[in-house]
């Protein structure tokens, strides 16, 4: 099945998605700070280059595209109809690194939360965003 853009179209679509700042990495932002909590951004030094960084508890946040990342059961992990077995192999090799990144945060001893941006619709945005402060609290 061909693409229903011309190449360039498709490679200024892609261009225009944003890796940092998205929206739901903001509204995340946001709430932390509106609960008081302090954070640094995107720690080159740290393996996958966490989103959130909260020194404090030792512990980093990831909000993660459902499509990127492979969020299983999300009706936003849908894989393309065009070149298929290309855009498995990079959506796999991001939960491989994932999954490596996640290994080397533990073993230096940083926790880990990570967050899906279906988490973060409207219905289930307040849950979501409660259960980073439990996680938080939990490790006072």
């Amino acid at each position: 099945m061909a693409d229903v853009h011309s190449t360039a179209v498709r490679s200024y679509n892609m261009s225009k998605i944003k890796g940092k700042d998205t929206k739901p990495e903001i509204l995340v932002r946001k709430y932390l700070f509106s609960k008081g909590l302090r954070y640094r951004l995107h720690n080159k030094k740290l393996p996958g280059t966490p989103d959130i960084v909260l020194p404090k508890y030792k512990t980093v946040i990831f909000i993660n595209g459902c499509f990127w990342h492979g969020h299983e059961d999300c009706k936003y992990y849908v894989i393309p109809k065009t070149r298929t077995d290309w855009w498995l192999d990079k959506i796999n090799r991001n939960i491989e690194k994932d999954k490596e990144n996640k290994i080397k945060l533990t073993n230096i001893g940083w926790s880990i939360i990570e967050i899906g941006e279906c988490e973060l619709k409207a219905s289930v945005r307040d849950a979501t965003l409660d259960s980073i402060l439990k996680k938080l609290k939990l490790q006072c």
